[in-house]
């Protein structure tokens, strides 16, 4: 009773949030004025300014009011698209670290301009964490026109290594084009648009790379995670692994296979659920038989061991065209929560 009595008398802890911000939303409208009536000279002028000022030690809290009303005319003038004040509000929120919960046709997309043109005032690299490669080109591309505007590089970091920045292709109508660029000069960009798994990968190789000159990431400063759900807790379960070549001969893995699909469903056990799949006793004889060997656990024989256990699951809990599909002799996977195809991404341990 008291913690509802509280929340009538308080509000809820979003109610609270939502009322600190209102103050800042006012101020950005009654800014508009004092930006629609300048010239697109004038209003990049007022940007560099805020750069200066921030240089000079103002803090992005004391420039956010002029910054988002910057961008909210320049996304008018580029895009003919006016950020409304659930976008103020959903970007003001982003900008505190917060996560914003946003309905179908609030414009999202156009609310992440927001926070980071204010961000890159601090010239750090700014990244933008989409959930597949189509959604990283298409945004950047949209949402490039106001970036570009202010002076601002846009990168975009695609699967298979490849890489673009966003460039104009007629800068009176604002169109822009993806032109190829190495990864190091996408990261070199003010923002810095991409999968999610594509920068974890990029921090893993600069963490095998032998010096700084090959790394092609330039720190960690801020960066927005789109469907952040998605992301951090779905496809979270998915460890990132670099892997290398295996030292054991490729017709080990053929007499492998070929001993386990001639296993019968007496022979093993399979937990869907927990994605496992062992051998029986009677399966471990009839592998023991086929690969001619006396103690299929002797020390010896472990990386036989390993294969046959992922010989296993192969065969018993992957589907072709469901989990993977096979394209020009390579098995390539197929995201469970998308999908779509992933061509750089292989199962764990073989």
């Amino acid at each position: 009773m008291i913690g509802s009595f509280l929340k009538k008398v308080f509000g809820t802890q979003n109610e609270r949030v939502l009322k600190s911000i209102e103050p800042l939303v006012l101020k950005i409208n009654e800014k508009e004025s004092t930006y629609k009536v300048m010239s697109n000279e004038q209003l990049q002028a007022a940007y560099k300014k805020l750069q200066i000022d921030y240089e000079s030690g103002k803090s992005l809290d004391d420039l956010l009011i002029d910054s988002f009303a910057i961008t909210r005319e320049v996304a008018n003038r580029t895009l003919s698209m006016r950020h409304f004040n659930v976008q103020l509000i959903g970007g003001i929120v982003l900008h505190q670290g917060k996560i914003a919960e946003m309905k179908t046709g609030e414009g999202k997309t156009l609310v992440s301009t927001l926070p980071i043109v204010l961000n890159a005032l601090t010239k750090k690299n700014i990244h933008l964490i989409t959930v597949n490669d189509y959604l990283a080109k298409r945004d950047a591309l949209w949402m490039g026109p106001i970036y570009k505007f202010l002076g601002l590089n846009v990168g975009v970091i695609q699967q298979e290594n490849k890489s673009y920045l966003v460039e104009f292709e007629d800068e009176k109508t604002f169109k822009t084009k993806l032109v190829p660029c190495e990864r190091k000069d996408a990261y070199l960009a003010d923002v810095t648009y991409g999968v999610n798994s594509e920068f974890g990968f990029d921090y893993l190789r600069d963490n095998m790379a032998y010096s700084k000159d090959e790394w092609v990431q330039r720190g960690f400063y801020y960066a927005i995670i789109d469907e952040v759900d998605s992301i951090l807790i779905d496809e979270a379960r998915t460890p990132l692994i670099i892997s290398g070549p295996s030292g054991t001969p490729t017709k080990v893995y053929y007499e492998v296979d070929k001993a386990v699909s001639q296993l019968t469903k007496d022979d093993y056990e399979v937990d869907e659920k927990l994605k496992t799949a062992v051998l029986t006793h009677k399966g471990v004889e009839k592998i023991q038989k086929l690969l001619h060997l006396d103690n299929l656990y002797d020390s010896k024989n472990i990386e036989i061991i390993h294969i046959v256990n992922q010989s296993l699951k192969a065969h018993t809990l992957f589907l072709r065209d469901r989990d993977y599909i096979v394209k020009d002799a390579k098995v390539i996977i197929i995201d469970e929560f998308t999908g779509r195809m992933m061509p750089d991404r292989r199962y764990s341990d073989g």
